[in-house]
């Protein structure tokens, strides 16, 4: 089993209680947010390393940091190999901030897009836009529907139903 199998089954899988899944989201958020407090202080390095090294660097467990890695993979110049990683796979987290900020507010996680480091890295500004963008994203908006009574929309001047509603 890979480390991101374990790691899915660990979180999500039936094995476990409720409780012990809502413990375990508990202590991952706490770890995550510490996380990207310190990669955020300065977006300009690239931290690079095993997924062992980096869960010690960042003093958590190697499945927690396999999950960390899981949640940020999208928001990478460069996507690591998540699905096939072992403990001695090479991985970078070179963070593309606006990708990271917007996939944070469609995750809903505010204790993240929340975080003070952001206000060097984003202005106030950009951060409302791409909150704005990611919204707009997830409503659907259906087109005007054309009534039998309307003008036709090819132009003729007659109604609808008498024109191209006919062939409906």
């Amino acid at each position: 089993m890979t480390l991101l199998e374990d790691w899915r089954v660990r979180a999500y899988g039936q094995g476990t209680t409720e409780k012990e899944k809502e413990k375990l989201w508990k202590d991952y958020f706490a770890v995550e947010k510490g996380i990207y407090e310190k990669l955020l202080a300065d977006v300009t390095k690239v931290e690079q390393g095993t997924v062992s090294g980096l869960a010690e660097k960042y003093g958590t467990d190697l499945q927690t940091m396999t999950g960390f890695l899981d949640g940020i993979n999208d928001s990478l110049k460069t996507a690591n190999p998540i699905e096939t990683m072992d403990a001695d796979t090479e991985v970078s987290l070179e963070i593309d901030p606006e990708k990271l900020y917007y996939n944070m507010v469609e995750a809903k996680a505010t204790w993240l897009y929340g975080l003070p480091e952001w206000d060097a890295i984003l202005s106030p500004e950009r951060r409302k836009e791409l909150y704005r963008q990611q919204k707009a994203s997830g409503t659907v908006r259906k087109p005007h529907k054309i009534g039998r009574n309307d003008p036709c929309p090819c132009g003729s001047g007659k109604k609808y139903k008498y024109c191209c509603g006919r062939n409906v």
